[in-house]
């Protein structure tokens, strides 16, 4: 395992150029490897403007401490120089984030010193292509404060039959916890924080030249939003799936259920009753 550390964040546009040359050059047919590369921001501390401005555009509180999924969020710079300055054997605007999940030790608080990691889990196949994982650590000196992992799905073809679900499978009894109005900007301004400017997520303009009608929203502003509107623990995991595109605008429904320790949620078109994301959080 290589190990690259860096004294600061990369930026997430400076790994754009490449994500764009992927359109023209394609990537060479053969066996599917990932590197073996961890990245490491050593010591940083958040911008607390930069967190603010997410904070707003997600719904959660500027209370003084850092949501979990900021952090997971911050991350993402590492996964796009990951995925441009190494061997990556994927085209990076072909991959669909598929899950997401995190885990919070404790609560961590706006001026602690931390460092953040990430590096590739393993591919594993999936009855639409091959799936993979970013595993991000989160520390507070040498405690673990925070754990994530993201999946993403590599569209091939491929042998793998798709997992039928057994019919005594439990769906969840949701009820109805609040109604969104998602603006048409949201990508916009999701991105603005995130740094994540893929174009699907930008313009109906752009986001047809993909196949899609509209713009969509993030999933991972989807999952905050969703967190934003819970009480969380102070220990918990949060872990979603992301299903159905959300087209922006939208008008979608929050739905919540209660058992034991555990809240699992819903996020679905309010009209349609479609879904977009659906997720659980666990006390720890």
């Amino acid at each position: 395992m290589n190990t690259r550390h860096f004294s600061q964040l990369p930026k997430p546009y400076l790994a754009y150029p490449k994500v764009i040359q992927g359109l023209i050059f394609k990537k060479p047919k053969g066996e599917k490897v990932l590197p073996q590369v961890e990245y490491v921001v050593d010591s940083f501390k958040v911008d607390q403007k930069h967190l603010k401005a997410y904070n707003e555009v997600c719904g959660f509180k500027n209370n003084g401490y850092i949501p979990a999924i900021y952090l997971a969020v911050l991350s993402q710079s590492l996964q796009m120089h990951m995925m441009t300055q190494e061997a990556f054997p994927f085209a990076i605007l072909g991959l669909v984030h598929i899950r997401n999940q995190i885990k919070q030790t404790r609560k961590v608080g706006v001026n602690e010193q931390l460092s953040l990691s990430c590096k590739f889990g393993d591919l594993q196949p999936h009855d639409k292509g091959v799936q993979f994982d970013f595993i991000t650590t989160a520390k507070v000196g040498n405690d673990v404060v925070m754990e994530g992992t993201t999946t993403y799905l590599a569209r091939q073809k491929t042998n793998t039959q798709a997992v039928t679900k057994t019919a005594d499978a439990q769906i969840p009894k949701y009820e109805p916890n609040a109604e969104w109005n998602v603006s048409e900007n949201t990508g916009r301004r999701y991105a603005l924080t995130s740094g994540d400017f893929n174009l699907i997520h930008i313009h109906a303009i752009t986001a047809k030249a993909f196949g899609f009608k509209q713009a969509i929203a993030h999933g991972m502003w989807s999952k905050a939003r969703a967190l934003a509107s819970l009480t969380l623990p102070d220990r918990y995991e949060a872990d979603v799936q992301f299903k159905l595109p959300m087209y922006l605008p939208s008008k979608v429904e929050f739905l919540t259920t209660q058992t034991a320790k555990d809240t699992e949620f819903l996020i679905r078109n309010s009209k349609n009753q479609k879904p977009h994301v659906a997720g659980c959080v666990k006390a720890v």
